[in-house]
């Protein structure tokens, strides 16, 4: 199948960033792509508040992208922000097109680094799985990569391919990191990973919001055996790849490390 990547870099300002949306969900569609992913806090980006913007999964934000979606006849996958416990929000992806609506909380929260997201969000539980075009995708945020038991689970579930999206904070090695997570989860699952990040601030002269993780780029498109499709800068961009789903098959053939795995 045929998918996209749009590596935006989001701002405070909800109509601009819907704006971006489409602009890139219109290119993905033209150049014949069936889903277009976007990354974490596409709503919003972090280093603003985000309890003033929060809203339900039927609120004006997401109905609009919704109805954009429907619209293009594209499958799209968006970070927004929905109301969660004690005056907290969820880290929600949105998942919308035609026939499709659900939705991902993000289960683990980015206390790390400094940063203590657990303060002003609320934690999702479950994971999430959906189909595109035959197609079966499983759903995790940004420090959710750094946990192999999710993305297990969404193969568990049927998932030949797992999308991430992220608003990585900058730091060092933090890229290094990143490059090296996102290929192991990869390898953990035995999944396609779709890893789509903010782009980074400093290449449009933004700069970063204070100690908020709001992006380096480095978005990826990985195979199940650790190999880059696309691999990313920082600067935004959307990048439209053809991945093939039928070889997970023949991948957990070869290295059946879901079958092989014990708990302990």
């Amino acid at each position: 199948m045929r998918l996209a990547v749009a590596q935006i870099i989001s701002s405070a300002d909800l109509e601009a960033n819907l704006e971006l949306i489409r602009e890139n969900a219109t290119q993905a569609k033209a150049a014949g792509a069936e889903l277009v992913v976007f990354p974490e806090a596409a709503m919003r980006a972090f280093g603003h508040s985000l309890r003033d913007v929060a809203e339900p999964l039927d609120g004006a934000w997401a109905e609009k992208v919704r109805a954009l979606a429907n619209e293009l006849g594209i499958a799209i996958v968006a970070g927004m922000f929905t109301p969660g416990k004690d005056g907290r929000v969820r880290n929600t992806l949105l998942v919308t097109g035609p026939g499709l609506d659900t939705s991902y909380d993000k289960v683990h929260l980015f206390d790390a680094f400094g940063f203590t997201e657990s303060k002003t969000v609320d934690a999702g539980t479950e994971p999430v799985t959906f189909e595109v075009g035959g197609t079966v995708f499983g759903l995790a945020t940004c420090y959710d990569v750094r946990f192999p038991a999710l993305f297990t689970a969404n193969a568990r579930a049927g998932a030949q391919v797992n999308i991430v999206c992220a608003s990585w904070g900058a730091g060092e090695g933090k890229a290094e990191q990143w490059d090296l997570l996102v290929r192991a989860r990869a390898l953990d699952s035995t999944t396609f990973v779709v890893a789509c990040g903010q782009g980074d601030p400093e290449t449009i002269g933004a700069g970063p919001a204070g100690a908020a993780p709001t992006g380096i780029g480095h978005s990826a498109v990985i195979t199940p055996l650790g190999s880059a499709v696309v691999a990313l800068g920082g600067k935004p961009e959307l990048a439209v790849v053809d991945i093939d789903p039928s070889i997970v098959d023949d991948v957990r053939t070869k290295l059946p490390v879901l079958a092989n795995a014990r708990q302990f």
